[in-house]
């Protein structure tokens, strides 16, 4: 090993860690990567049974130049941008095809509701105004660092503050955009993008409108876990050494100075410390620290998900690669989510069928079915019965709403519940976004990405800004890439 290159340490292998690593391997640093579970990714995970594959974790792919910036050109995957983003139906018997085309989109609102389409084209503008003066502060910057901040790009766009529609809700940004209910329940429903109530969160929220509708969604060839299975081949060409199977049992510092790790009762020194575990876990377990602690338990948990992964014994023409089948009560919904801590009897209902673009994810004639509901963050329900009982309610609505009977052509079942998914992600109460974003203040509440008091540690992942899903964890990894370049230059 060479002695004169500086070395890190990421734990964890989730995306954010994966791309930490390998941006701190390019920038010349030897790197080493601390994953408690037998593989990469994290909650982008998979899954194969009889003929089956699955993607148990995210499912839509949004702002791919973030994953193509990682990779040498060689190992840059083909991707396709959806013509459908996704199939959405209503209880009262509508059925809207969200077009990825955004002129189509508005023109089938119009036909299907009577509102003119410039009603969906202004919202949209709106929406990309929002990230046009968002993005570059809190999305792809590091507003705890002030001295970033500062710039006179960022007075300018921090002057325009009142677009943000920071101190109205999402809903009621919603309400006042459209007159039909129905337009203002599906854009409601990009709260549930970062787990959060629309009821209640922000209505700069509208932004990830933008990032769907105009910027494109998009999906892998070969599936969701091709960016994963991507990512950890770059990171190993860059000499990256993994270490599956192994949690890190403890972080060393003292006398405010960050000494490294002790990974299999052995102790690992290391300059730099990247962590992209929870961060609730990493203050419980590997830095324990009880006020740090308390003040994350105070916050507001993300929802989770309650998901049946279902064999499917045939084809449905009907449905695409994203369908949503909405409650009659989307209030009522968020109250059982967030106040009741429980999941309501007419839960709006995903069905995600990767078949319908990886035609091998299942056999022929048969489709692979992720079915979703959102759902508190654990805190002690009976999951057995809340699991049987919305069985029963998305099978009744899915019946209803496809003229089916879907239990005969279920093949076989998996199940992931928010107990499951902090087992299997360290996810603090399987809530998959760490905090949610249910005040005007949230996005300032998150974890920075560093460490003041103990220079060389920093944070990763979708519990620390800017904050959950694939381009969020993605930005976070680029802005520590950023500051340790920084500190490497000084």
């Amino acid at each position: 090993m060479n002695q004169n290159r500086s070395t890190a340490a990421v734990i964890g292998a989730g995306i954010g860690g994966l791309a930490a690593a390998i941006r701190l391997a390019r920038l010349g640093l030897l790197v080493e990567v601390f994953e408690q579970a037998a593989h990469p990714g994290g909650k982008i995970s998979e899954f194969r049974q009889a003929g089956f594959r699955f993607d148990k974790g995210p499912s839509l792919f949004t702002l791919p130049g973030l994953v193509d910036e990682l990779l040498d050109d060689d190992l840059k995957f083909d991707y396709r941008k959806l013509e459908v983003i996704t199939q959405y139906f209503f209880e009262d018997g509508t059925q809207l095809t969200a077009f990825a085309d955004v002129k189509r989109f508005a023109d089938e609102v119009a036909q299907k509701t009577g509102m003119p389409a410039s009603g969906v084209l202004d919202y949209l503008k709106q929406a990309e105004k929002i990230y046009q003066l968002t993005a570059p502060v809190f999305i792809f910057n590091s507003f705890h660092r002030f001295g970033n901040l500062l710039t006179w790009q960022n007075v300018k766009r921090l002057l325009q503050f009142f677009r943000l529609k920071t101190f109205s809700t999402l809903h009621q940004t919603n309400v006042r955009a459209f007159p039909d209910s129905r337009l203002v329940q599906l854009f409601d429903r990009y709260a549930t993008y970062n787990g959060s109530n629309p009821y209640k969160t922000p209505g700069t929220l509208s932004v990830i409108s933008h990032l769907e509708h105009q910027l494109g969604a998009y999906f892998p060839k070969q599936g969701m876990y091709q960016i994963v299975d991507s990512l950890f081949e770059q990171a190993r060409r860059l000499g990256v050494k993994f270490h599956f199977n192994t949690p890190v049992d403890e972080l060393l510092s003292g006398d405010g100075h960050l000494k490294g790790i002790r990974v299999n009762g052995l102790e690992r020194n290391f300059e730099v410390v990247v962590s992209d575990i929870d961060i609730h876990q990493f203050y419980s377990e590997l830095l324990p620290d009880k006020k740090r602690l308390q003040k994350i338990e105070r916050r507001e948990a993300s929802s989770s998900a309650l998901i049946f992964y279902w064999g499917m014994k045939k084809r449905f023409p009907k449905l695409d690669l994203h369908n949503i089948f909405f409650s009659k009560n989307y209030q009522e919904e968020f109250a059982c989510l967030f106040e009741k801590k429980t999941i309501s009897n007419d839960p709006t209902v995903y069905v995600f069928i990767s078949c319908k673009e990886v035609e091998t994810d299942a056999p022929e004639g048969m489709e692979n079915w992720f079915v979703m509901v959102n759902a508190p963050a654990h805190a002690g329900q009976d999951w057995a019965k809340l699991k049987a009982a919305v069985r029963q309610e998305i099978i009744a609505k899915l019946n209803r709403q496809l003229g089916e009977q879907l239990e005969e052509q279920i093949l076989f079942e998996e199940v992931l519940d928010p107990v499951s998914i902090e087992n299997q992600t360290g996810s603090f109460q399987g809530a998959m976004y760490g905090p949610s974003s249910n005040s005007p203040f949230a996005a300032f509440n998150r974890h920075a990405n560093f460490r003041d008091d103990l220079p060389g540690l920093y944070f990763v992942g979708g519990s620390v800004h800017p904050g959950g899903g694939i381009p969020l964890c993605l930005s976070s990894a680029k802005i520590v890439a950023e500051m340790v370049e920084e500190k490497m230059k000084r």
